[in-house]
């Protein structure tokens, strides 16, 4: 994927190496292929800023280098250079091409013979050398093995440990992927030794011979169990690799064989070893939806160039039946009372669980409600671009969104036309305006399309933004009128509330005739600067002095029918408007006044008000742990959203913390909630799909990026909404629908007008 104009410019070089194309991301930073000025390809992964200023962050990253840099070897991908201390942290390895063993299975079956010897004989080769350099690495699972032509390779230190150096390690912490860890992780994170990755290893490779994994509970809870207290289940593998595998899995490290046998025993497997079912299982009913991920092409030396899709793996048989899983949850929750020193039973766990591993960390069984979808529902994908669009058109300050109404959705953006599309089918009904145009959904509301339209986004200063109004059955334009382009358009109980284009009065809009309803002049005591809000259907200004980071503005409440103002209360300047609880409006106040991120993503916050509408008193509610992100108000619960993919629920009655996760996956839009499934919906800019437990923020199932998600995806914002049950999205210039209730399809192409 090329870079984007504004990555080019911020980040066009780093250390003396051009980056060429951005590969991928994960939970510490994103990983570019670069190239030094001999031409050698490297994959570089610079650390995400909010990190930069971390020093117990720098320390963890300097001890990732100095460890990775101590490991050499012809099945590792060597560290060339790296600058921990920079400002903003970077380290380079070997680019190595190809797949991911997680990649090849599942696109391409298990592994043969002579092709899994191989494997076996280079993976031994790679811990051998890993050990040697008094690491241990801890988190050896397909995605960190990539396929090269001439032999695996064991990547992403990220988790490893030095031997030599175990004081950052965090107590009671947890690392790996559940399936693929040892006994004496989940007991004793600390004292792990180099026979865990021999038992990681019997664990690949019984996944390589088969497709399955040897121990697959369903979720991290009991798979966990499994791991500590079951055999594994080795159906297929065929002997001699079998025996193998089992002595690799003792749950006693003293019990497993050292590298040096397992050398031996690997290169006397006979050609004969074949794949015990000759495919991978189907996936569990319960999976995740998947999609179609990197093609086959070109992969990176760094984990945090993955998807962390390791594969949606087999139910493992029949033998795991509902009520031997009924039996294993209670002897689970006896032995969480019992080992209070593991943290399995706590948020614990849930730091082991990679998004894209198959591991639901949460231990409901799995029956859920079926969905009431649009009538006629399949998966379905669509492109909002025109046809005729060039794929070397670049914008910038992207942005793009749906909005639902009835059984479809209405999309727009930049560069992108006005798009009517059946939720039911991805079918484009209509489109509406000129190609190219920036064009935002404000709502849709008696048959009637609101959008804010420039006709070019190039036209910043001689063109003024236009409120547009389509009719939602023809894409037919009703009416247009200039409006401020600072301030969104919102739509009240009556009409559509903005702001005219010199930014001097509040005008209310009849939605279907585009008459002025009202205009009100947009002034407070606390200065001129209004911005328009719509709570609970009823109209409000901020107001105040502009470009001033500290201060207050003025609440001033408009009545909807005559657009008299009100001025209700004083709140700090910064303050977000979230919603209305209990027939109060809430807002979120930041640390400061003075965004502390770009563009407001990733503010800290302190307190959340609550303003009484008859009287305008305003209620303090500290908020428990200072939470990050961009923040969404849903059943009375307030979800923060970090970039790099932090979500926190906080109860805004009291500003209880309920659950923080770290999902691993950036980037994520706003969450919608769904009542019926208890779970939060989010997206990610590359279309991967994350659902969390409302009540936990366990991860319930994910999804794997889309293929391709457009031109725009680097750059623009992701949304999220249901239609009736189904989860519609938008990722760049695609829109494209699943299911809620972890049905494993994928979104097909669709057809429709251009």
């Amino acid at each position: 994927m090329p870079l984007s104009t504004g990555e080019s410019e911020s980040i066009g070089s780093i250390g003396g190496y051009e980056l060429v194309d951005r590969l991928g991301s994960g939970g510490m930073g994103v990983v570019h292929l670069g190239r030094s000025a001999s031409g050698r390809q490297v994959a570089v992964k610079v650390v995400h800023a909010q990190y930069a200023l971390d020093e117990e962050f720098r320390a963890r990253f300097r001890q990732e280098v100095a460890a990775a840099r101590r490991v050499s070897g012809a099945f590792t991908a060597p560290v060339v250079d790296a600058d921990p201390d920079a400002p903003v942290p970077w380290m380079a390895t070997l680019y190595v091409p190809g797949r991911t063993l997680a990649e090849l299975v599942a696109q391409g079956g298990p592994l043969n013979g002579p092709d899994l010897r191989s494997l076996a004989l280079g993976l031994v080769e790679a811990l051998r050398d890993i050990h040697q350099a008094g690491v241990v690495h801890r988190d050896l699972k397909p995605s960190n093995v990539l396929m090269a032509a001439d032999g695996p390779r064991v990547i992403d230190f990220g988790i490893s440990r030095a031997a030599d150096n175990q004081a950052l390690t965090v107590t009671g912490r947890l690392i790996g992927t559940p399936p693929f860890m040892s006994p004496e992780q989940f007991v004793s994170p600390r004292d792990v030794t180099a026979a865990s990755d021999v038992f990681s290893l019997g664990s690949l490779l019984v996944y390589a011979a088969t497709g399955n994994r040897p121990f697959d509970g369903g979720s991290p809870y009991l798979t966990g169990y499994q791991v500590m207290h079951e055999e594994p289940h080795l159906d297929g593998v065929q002997e001699p690799l079998r025996s193998i595998a089992e002595r690799c899995l003792e749950k006693d490290p003293a019990d497993r064989p050292e590298l040096t046998e397992l050398h031996r025993l690997f290169r006397n497997l006979p050609d004969t070893v074949a794949a015990g079912s000759g495919a991978p299982a189907p996936p569990r009913a319960e999976a995740a939806p998947a999609f179609s991920g990197r093609p086959a092409g070109g992969s990176l030396g760094a984990n945090a160039a993955r998807s962390f899709a390791d594969t949606q793996g087999a139910a493992g048989g029949a033998a795991r039946a509902a009520a031997a899983r009924r039996r294993r949850i209670r002897r689970l929750l006896v032995l969480c009372v019992a080992l209070a020193v593991i943290t399995v039973c706590a948020a614990g766990f849930y730091l082991v669980s990679h998004p894209g591993s198959g591991e639901e960390a949460e231990l409901r069984t799995g029956v859920y409600p079926a969905p009431v979808l649009p009538t006629g529902w399949e998966p379905w994908r669509a492109n909002l671009t025109r046809a005729e669009l060039s794929a070397d058109y670049v914008v910038s300050n992207a942005e793009s969104g749906c909005v639902p109404g009835g059984s479809f959705v209405y999309c727009a953006g930049t560069a992108f036309t006005v798009a009517k599309i059946d939720a039911a089918s991805g079918h484009v009904e209509w489109r509406a305006g000129v190609s190219p145009q920036t064009a935002l959904p404000v709502g849709v509301r008696d048959g009637t399309v609101l959008v804010y339209e420039k006709p070019d986004p190039e036209l910043v200063v001689t063109e003024s933004w236009r409120l547009v109004a389509l009719d939602a059955g023809t894409g037919k334009r009703l009416w247009a009128h200039p409006v401020s382009e600072v301030d969104p358009a919102v739509l009240f109980s009556r009409g559509a509330l903005a702001m005219s284009d010199d930014r001097t009065e509040f005008i209310a809009f009849d939605i279907r005739t585009g008459k002025a309803l009202w205009r009100t002049p947009a002034k407070s005591s606390a200065g001129d600067f209004c911005v328009p809000v719509a709570l609970a259907g009823v109209p409000y200004g901020q107001c105040g002095q502009e470009d001033t980071a500290f201060g207050s503005r003025s609440l001033v409440r408009l009545d909807p029918a005559k657009g008299t103002a009100r001025e209700l209360a004083t709140l700090p300047v910064g303050s977000v408007p979230l919603g209305v609880v209990q027939g109060q409006p809430l807002f979120a106040v930041p640390r400061s006044g003075e965004y502390e991120s770009i563009d407001g993503l990733d503010e800290s916050y302190t307190a959340l008000l609550r303003v009484n509408p008859a009287g305008g008193a305003v209620t303090r509610v500290p908020l428990a742990g200072t939470p990050r992100g961009s923040v969404t108000l849903a059943g009375g619960v307030a979800y923060f959203v970090r970039p790099d993919g932090t979500v926190t629920a906080t109860r805004t009655a009291d500003g209880t913390r309920l659950w923080q996760r770290g999902t691993r996956i950036e980037n994520l839009s706003k969450p919608v909630v769904s009542s019926k499934y208890d779970a939060l919906y989010l997206a990610n800019r590359y279309g991967r799909l994350l659902a969390l437990d409302r009540r936990t923020g366990a991860e319930v199932w994910n999804t794997d990026k889309l293929d391709d998600p457009g031109i725009s995806a680097e750059s623009t914002v992701p949304s999220v909404h249901l239609v009736k049950d189904a989860i519609v999205a938008v990722a760049g210039d695609t829109a494209f629908s699943v299911r809620p209730d972890r049905s494993a399809s994928s979104p097909q192409p669709s057809a429709g007008p251009n």
